[in-house]
C-alpha cells in the first residue's frame, strides 16, 4: 500500500506541467534597453563627429559643406583652449585640495562625542544637495555681492572696502562655491572610513606613545588612503564638466577669466551658433575626459588593491 502511494504521488509529480522559460525569449528583454542606449548615446556621438567635420553656423546656414579637420585645426589652435583647459585644471585641483583638507578637518571635529553632534554633521552635508543653480545665487546675491553682500558688510562694519570678488578674483570665487557644494560628499564619506578605524589601534598607538600628530600621519592618513582616492576620482570627473556656476555667477569673464572647456564649447554653440566648432570642440572634451577617467581608474584600482 505504501509502495503504491509513493509511485501514484511521484506520477502526480511528473504530470504537473512545470513552466517553460524559452532561451529564446530572453534578448526580447534586452533590445529595448540596447535600443535606449544606442538612441540616448551612440546616436548623439556619431551626429558629434558629423557635425565635427562640417562648416555648420546657424546664422550662414548656405555656407556650410564638408571641412575635414579644418574644425579641430582652428579649436585646438586658439589660445582661448588653452587657457579653458588650465582653468578646468585649476578648478579641479582647487576644490580637491579644499574639500580634501577640510573634509578631513571637519570629519575628525565631528567625531567626536559631543552634544548636538547629529545636527552638526546633517548641517554640514546638507550643501551637497543645493542645485549648483541655487547654490551659485547664494554666493552671488547674498554672499558675495560688492554692495548688499553679507561679507561686503562684514567688511564696512570693520573699516575695510568690499571686495568685487567675481569682477577681481572670478575663478577663484568659482572654486570656493563649488568647493562649499562638493564638501559635504568629502566629508561623508571620510567621516563614514573614520567610523570604521579600530579604536584598539589608537589606543595601542597612545599607550606606546605616539603624539597625535604622529597618529595622524601613521595612523589616520593610511586608513583613509582608499577614500580619498575614491573623492578624487569622483569629484575629478564631474568638476571637469562643471558648467551652472560659472554661466549663473560670471558668465566665462571678465573676458576669459573664469571660462573653462565646458563653457567654452557653450558659447561656441549657443552664443556665436558655430555647431562645427562646438562639435570639435565636444569630441575633444570627450577624449580628455576619457584620458583623465583612464588614469585615474588605475590609481585607484592600485589603490584599493594595496
Amino acid at each position: 500500500m505504501t509502495v503504491t502511494l509513493e509511485i501514484s504521488s511521484e506520477t502526480a509529480l511528473q504530470q504537473v506541467k512545470k513552466p517553460s522559460f524559452k532561451t529564446g525569449s530572453k534578448p526580447s528583454l534586452v533590445v529595448p534597453a540596447i535600443l535606449f542606449l544606442v538612441i540616448t548615446t551612440t546616436v548623439p556621438t556619431l551626429m558629434t563627429l558629423w557635425f565635427s567635420l562640417q562648416r555648420y553656423n546657424l546664422i550662414n546656414v548656405a555656407n556650410k559643406g564638408f571641412v575635414g579637420l579644418e574644425n579641430y585645426t582652428y579649436f585646438l589652435s586658439s589660445a582661448a583652449l588653452a587657457t579653458s583647459i588650465l582653468h578646468s585644471v585649476l578648478i579641479v585641483l582647487g576644490v580637491l585640495i579644499i574639500t580634501v583638507s577640510l573634509g578631513i578637518a571637519f570629519a575628525l571635529i565631528l567625531n567626536m562625542d559631543f552634544f548636538g553632534r547629529q545636527a552638526a554633521r546633517v548641517i554640514a552635508i546638507s550643501p551637497f544637495f543645493i542645485m549648483p543653480t541655487v547654490a551659485a545665487l547664494i554666493w552671488k546675491n547674498l554672499l558675495m555681492h560688492p554692495v548688499n553682500g553679507l561679507f561686503a558688510y562684514f567688511s564696512r562694519s570693520v573699516g575695510i572696502a568690499p571686495i568685487d570678488w567675481f569682477g577681481n578674483y572670478p575663478l577663484f570665487s568659482i572654486i570656493v562655491i563649488i568647493a562649499w557644494q562638493w564638501f559635504g560628499f568629502s566629508l561623508l564619506i571620510l567621516l563614514t572610513a573614520l567610523q570604521s578605524l579600530d579604536e584598539e589601534i589608537k589606543d595601542a598607538a597612545m599607550m606606546d606613545g605616539a603624539g597625535p600628530i604622529a597618529r595622524f600621519i601613521y595612523i589616520l592618513i593610511p586608513h583613509l588612503r582608499r577614500p580619498i582616492a575614491i573623492i578624487v576620482m569622483i569629484e575629478t570627473i564631474f568638476l571637469l564638466s562643471v558648467f551652472a556656476e560659472i554661466f549663473v555667477t560670471t558668465s566665462g569673464g571678465p573676458g576669459l577669466a573664469s571660462t573653462n572647456l565646458a563653457f567654452l564649447i557653450y558659447v561656441q554653440a549657443l552664443l556665436r551658433f558655430d555647431v562645427g566648432l562646438a562639435s570639435a570642440g565636444g569630441v575633444i572634451s570627450i577624449v580628455l575626459a576619457n584620458i583623465v577617467a583612464f588614469f585615474l581608474a588605475r590609481t585607484v584600482a592600485k589603490t584599493l588593491a594595496s
